[in-house]
């Protein structure tokens, strides 16, 4: 079982930049696919952003693509959101997921990831 923790989010106006982290603890942390998901209120939580166990595939949302980047240390345990541009629409709660599956299709949905981590909230102003 892994622990996550998120931090970082925080207000910001629009145009801003923010960078989200996500500590992981407990088993190894680079056997994990990890993964930045959003919900803002009343909608669904939605897929944000993943990378693979050795960093070679990384997917993006369409609505944060050329703004957004994920990336990992697994020496740190940790794995980053860099979000640059930040829009009113980027409101919601983030959240860090893990998964130990086989890299596939699935990365984009939540069902593909067993461990969440708590949200950090991140808030746009226009």
């Amino acid at each position: 079982q892994v622990q996550l923790v998120e931090s970082g989010g925080g207000l910001v106006q629009a145009g801003g930049s923010l960078r989200l982290s996500c500590a992981a603890s407990g088993r190894t942390f680079s056997n994990y696919i990890m993964a930045w998901f959003r919900q803002a209120p009343g909608k669904e939580r939605e897929f944000v952003a993943v990378i693979s166990r050795s960093v070679s595939n990384l997917y993006y949302a369409d609505s944060v693509q050329g703004r957004f980047t994920i990336s990992r240390d697994n020496n740190k345990n940790t794995v980053y959101l860099q979000m640059n541009s930040l829009k009113p629409e980027d409101t919601a709660v983030y959240y860090c997921a893990a998964a130990d599956s086989l890299f596939g299709q699935g990365v984009r949905t939540r069902e593909f990831y067993r461990y969440w981590g708590q949200g950090t909230q991140v808030t746009v102003s226009s």
